[in-house]
């Protein structure tokens, strides 16, 4: 079994207005992703969109649930430690390029959760 090594995990999630959305997957991916990777103690970056429904087998039935209110973009930064996050590095990252000017003001439905992992298993 594979031992984790860095066990807390930063969730940000948030809607981005229609028209920007180009711009803040560039952002994203060229300046805010590499921005923050340097920060001592941010080990990986994972983004994810939320599919519109979710079809699963509940309770011996097959369901489709939708959950509309939830931000459409997910980030997952997997952290050394939570404090990391409060630090003047941190603090410079997230500021840095075009984000906070040019992309942080057409987001909303914004959420921040920090999370410790309670266990970990993959297939061998």
């Amino acid at each position: 079994m594979k031992q984790l090594e860095h066990p807390w995990f930063l969730s940000v999630q948030m809607d981005v207005d229609p028209s920007h959305e180009s711009l803040f997957h560039e952002v994203y991916e060229t300046e805010h992703i590499p921005a923050l990777l340097e920060v001592p103690g941010v080990r990986s970056v994972r983004r994810f969109r939320r599919n519109e429904e979710l079809r699963i087998a509940l309770g011996g039935e097959v369901q489709t649930l939708s959950f509309p209110a939830e931000p459409g973009f997910t980030a997952l930064y997997e952290l050394a430690d939570p404090e990391i996050i409060l630090g003047s590095q941190w603090a410079k990252a997230v500021e840095a390029g075009r984000w906070s000017s040019l992309v942080r003001p057409f987001t909303s439905n914004r959420r921040h959760t920090i999370h410790s992992t309670v266990s970990w298993k993959t297939k061998s």
